[in-house]
């Protein structure tokens, strides 16, 4: 998790971070991908629909428009990724 500190009335900000890439994607409606590694170390920003990720483990956790994952899972088996309700999905990869 990144810190955020109390900037009055602006609300509470993060210290700045730098990135190599910034890349707008959209899936369609039936996306449903298979296991695979990230392709690189990144943050994943839902713009709108939701995800369930699978992690080699096992684990299932849902994601909704708004939330920001970071993805570091870069070697072995990696993740498996679907969309949650049948509706084209858009989303914002910023590599780090």
């Amino acid at each position: 998790m990144i810190p955020l500190n109390d900037n009055d009335d602006i609300g509470y900000l993060s210290e700045s971070q730098k990135f190599k890439h910034l890349v707008f994607r959209k899936v369609a409606a039936t996306y449903d991908f298979d296991f695979h590694p990230a392709p690189k170390r990144q943050y994943v920003v839902l713009l709108d629909g939701g995800i369930e990720i699978e992690t080699s483990l096992s684990a299932k956790r849902k994601f909704t428009s708004g939330d920001i994952l970071l993805l570091e899972d870069t070697t072995g088996k990696g993740h498996k990724t679907k969309n949650i309700k049948e509706a084209i999905r858009s989303s914002l990869f910023i590599e780090i």
